[in-house]
């Protein structure tokens, strides 16, 4: 347990892409007087207030999916799209990054890389920064919790106000954090297009990678498994059918921590809300009844 001082750094990593779909979808539609839809934007900033409030974080950054495309829709035809996002959504995604910035709030727009990425960088390259804390990852994401870091770095379920540490994802998924790629490409993850290898659930698959940690060590011959589970020879079948596919998926499922950052860790340092600009959005958008909602200012 690291020791706790007044002057330790609490990180917030949000994923603003999250955070942004959940206000659409949670707040009724609002324009501003040009005609722009607001209404996500209008709950991203309520809600991204009511964190910088309650949690009061020391320093935070938020990544959003600019191009909901990424470097993964080339290596894999059936790899998640935007396709189905509603039209008024997709036309906030900019000026939720622009609301974000507008809070003092530092943002990274990923194009090639996804903003998981963006976040596991983050967390991989500050948890054993000088008087970190703890990485507290914003985002249900069954992705991010690879990045787990006993209680150093958690995810948050801010919806269901959910914390997560290492022991929690054993709890939830059977497997260790450095697991969860492996899990993910067996098992499948709908809500990225991963498919996963037939007969492998996820009972099945969390009792075999508990033993082997990563799939690459599982033999494709039964008779060499240590583990002992009914269906053996139909999983190990299938996976040897397959592994070029579970490889694959896996690659998909892995974040990538070197995912290049324009921001130092006294960059993300939260001041509070830049007055003049934050008032200039609000004025902009049609959000007047939020101007005063703030807790903290900088002028």
């Amino acid at each position: 347990m690291r020791k706790v001082t007044g002057t330790n750094v609490r990180l917030y990593l949000v994923d603003g892409t999250y955070e942004l779909f959940r206000a659409y979808f949670a707040m009724p539609s609002s324009q501003a007087s040009d005609g722009q839809p607001t209404g996500a934007v209008r709950g991203l900033v309520q809600t991204l207030l009511s964190l910088l409030r309650r949690d009061q974080p020391t320093h935070i950054a938020c990544a959003f999916d600019h191009v909901i495309e990424s470097f993964r829709n080339r290596m894999f035809a059936g790899y998640k799209t935007g396709e189905g996002t509603p039209q008024e959504l997709l036309e906030q995604f900019g000026l939720a990054e622009r609301a974000t910035e507008s809070l003092g709030i530092a943002v990274w727009p990923m194009t090639e890389f996804e903003a998981d990425d963006a976040l596991a960088a983050a967390a991989s390259r500050w948890v054993d920064a000088p008087g970190m804390e703890q990485v507290i990852i914003c985002s249900p994401d069954k992705d991010l919790a690879q990045v787990v870091q006993g209680s150093d770095v958690v995810c948050l379920d801010r919806r269901r106000n959910q914390t997560m540490d290492a022991d929690g994802v054993v709890a939830k998924f059977g497997v260790q954090p450095e697991s969860i790629p492996d899990y993910l490409a067996l098992v499948g993850d709908s809500a990225d297009g991963i498919p996963g290898i037939p007969r492998w659930g996820a009972k099945s698959t969390a009792q075999v990678l508990a033993h082997y940690t990563h799939l690459e060590a599982i033999p494709d011959d039964v008779a060499l498994w240590d583990v002992e589970l009914r269906g053996a020879p139909a999983l190990a079948a299938s996976l040897a059918e397959r592994r070029d596919d579970a490889v694959l998926y896996k690659q998909l499922a892995t974040l990538l921590v070197d995912t290049p950052l324009p921001h130092s860790l006294e960059e993300l340092k939260w001041r509070g809300v830049p007055r003049g600009r934050y008032l200039e959005f609000c004025e902009e958008m049609g959000l007047g009844n939020l101007a005063d909602a703030p807790h903290m200012w900088v002028d």
